[in-house]
């Protein structure tokens, strides 16, 4: 079963995998935009454990789809 990305490290890894690149850096918080997306990822960075909900907020705002088919 796949599991959900909570690690700030390999988040930003996966998003830089997409095509999302670093816009900039405010603090520890990174902000990812993609060429066609009318937003942008927030990652706060470094972090071992991100919160749940951002972890989904940011699966969603990615596009990627969710551990387990799970809303």
């Amino acid at each position: 079963m796949a599991r959900w990305l909570t690690s700030s490290r390999r988040v930003i890894s996966r998003l830089k995998e997409d095509g999302w690149m670093l816009d900039r850096v405010q603090g520890s918080h990174h902000h990812f935009k993609k060429v066609g997306i009318p937003f942008i990822v927030t990652v706060p960075h470094p972090k071992k454990d991100l919160p749940l909900g951002l972890v989904k907020s940011i699966y969603d705002k990615a596009g990627w789809p969710r551990p387990g088919g799970t809303r």
